[in-house]
């Protein structure tokens, strides 16, 4: 695939308003709640971006009883979602956006080919309404977060603000056990070691890759993480671990806002 646009998404996005004018129109998969918190601190949607990839994902075989990473699938996983990350910032960089909130990564099977995955990132453009600069980010980039409406507000009151998504990725083999051994833990309250330990190490090999993915970005900290477990319909034993995150860095002082003092809110729900 070129690195330029399809006719009809440039289309779409010449019809989005831009840099947070009245002309054309803004689109947003934004809650109500999350439109209102992100326009309060000073951001406007411009418009919804996207970016989709389709990718044939490898074979690797793993050894029938031994715990170990499939790195071709690994890394095939991590490719494959950067594909459709960087996309999606190409539409907030025809959109003049200063960073994208409430991205959504989602991965599913294709039907007519078992070894096709659909990678698609999927998120809300916004621009500051006074056009402040220092919200871009990396080589002035927009900005790439999975927060929530509501968190982005936080985060900034916090007087930090994102900088980037960053992710780790890790699909493992976890060894079978043999049968005298299965048949030994019939009736027993007993710890599988092997499958403790594996999905341990998998687990630990997908957060530090996100880990040393924001150190490289000069983030101060990750907010936000999840670890994502899936199979994506692959042989038994075969499950890939996904961290990710949203890297974060001090506001400058000359946008830094006064900081909110914490509320104390109480349920009348019982």
């Amino acid at each position: 695939m070129s690195d330029q646009l399809p006719a009809a998404a440039l289309e779409r996005l010449a019809n989005l308003r831009q840099s947070g004018q009245h002309g054309g129109i803004f689109t947003s998969d934004l809650t109500v709640n999350e439109f209102l918190l992100v326009r309060e601190v000073g951001f406007e949607p411009v418009g919804l971006v996207l970016g989709s990839c389709i990718y044939h994902v490898g074979i690797q075989y793993g050894s029938w009883s031994r715990n170990q990473e499939l790195t071709v699938l690994s890394e095939a996983m991590y490719q494959a979602r950067e594909l459709a990350m960087a996309r999606m910032r190409q539409e907030a960089q025809a959109c003049h956006a200063d960073g994208i909130v409430g991205v959504r990564l989602e991965v599913k099977a294709l039907e007519w080919d078992k070894d096709l995955l659909e990678f698609m990132a999927i998120g809300t453009a916004v621009v500051h309404r006074e056009g402040k600069e220092g919200f871009k980010g990396l080589q002035g980039q927009p900005f790439t977060s999975d927060l929530s409406g509501q968190d982005f507000w936080t985060l900034l009151q916090s007087g930090y603000r994102p900088l980037e998504m960053v992710m780790g990725s890790c699909v493992y083999h976890v060894a079978h056990q043999g049968v005298m051994r299965s048949l030994g833990n019939i009736g027993r309250n007993v710890e599988i070691t092997q499958f403790s330990q594996a999905l341990y190490d998998a687990r630990e090999l997908a957060m530090e890759r996100m880990q040393k993915e924001a150190l490289g970005a000069g983030a101060e900290g990750v907010t936000g993480v999840v670890v994502h477990e899936r199979n994506h319909n692959w042989q038994p034993h075969v499950i890939e671990f996904f961290a990710i995150g949203t890297a974060v860095l001090p506001i400058a002082g000359d946008i830094s806002p006064a900081l909110a003092h914490p509320q104390v809110v109480l349920s009348v729900n019982g």
